[in-house]
């Protein structure tokens, strides 16, 4: 068996003469990718905090907009993401994560944001979570509003809730929001400044 596992070890690594490139090459593409992790915030998107939607400037129209909704004390993960359990949550906040992280590395953004499909059905899932007792309030012994309830998406009449009528980047270029702190170590900008 460990002869196994030494013939396997001894397979997968370079000849010696590449072993010095091969871990050079490891250890910048590790680099890199720890950059990337720590200029991108990446650990901020764990969290249920709505600053970290506003970590890219492309949120910031929907921020603003929600910080004065009547749904402000509501968090962004409270109506775009599902609240099934655990996985499901975390998985979907991760696909959504990287797709959009894609999207706006390679600078590929509308100048509106619209939600994607699976975005939608999240979103109409978690609006009637939240407000049940209304609708059974509202449907009580009457099956024609109900099945005109669950006909259209709730955004069909509330279109402005909570993101208001404003949904263009360029519209809103001025609008105030709180920005992330630097990404640059202290350590480093105290060098940068002494030079």
């Amino acid at each position: 068996m460990i002869r196994f596992i030494r013939k396997l070890i001894f397979t997968f690594l370079p000849q010696s003469n590449w072993l010095f490139i091969a871990i050079m090459l490891s250890g910048i593409s590790i680099g890199f990718a720890a950059y990337a992790f720590y200029i991108s915030r990446a650990w901020s998107y764990a969290s249920d905090k709505p600053e970290a939607c506003i970590n890219c400037h492309v949120m910031t129209t929907e921020y603003v907009t929600w910080k004065h909704s009547s749904h402000r004390q509501m968090v962004c993960n409270d109506c775009h993401v599902p609240h099934d359990n655990f996985f499901k949550k975390y998985l979907f906040k991760a696909n959504d994560g990287l797709r959009h992280a894609t999207i706006f590395t390679l600078r590929l953004e509308d100048q509106a944001t619209i939600m994607k499909e699976a975005g939608n059905k999240v979103v109409a899932s978690n609006c009637f979570k939240c407000h049940q007792s209304l609708f059974a309030s509202l449907t009580v012994n009457d099956p024609k509003k109900e099945s005109k309830i669950n006909s259209r998406a709730c955004w069909d009449c509330h279109r402005e809730v909570p993101h208001g009528s404003v949904k263009s980047l360029s519209s809103t270029s001025a609008i105030m929001v709180p920005l992330p702190g630097s990404p640059v170590p202290n350590w480093l900008n105290k060098l940068l400044n002494n030079n």
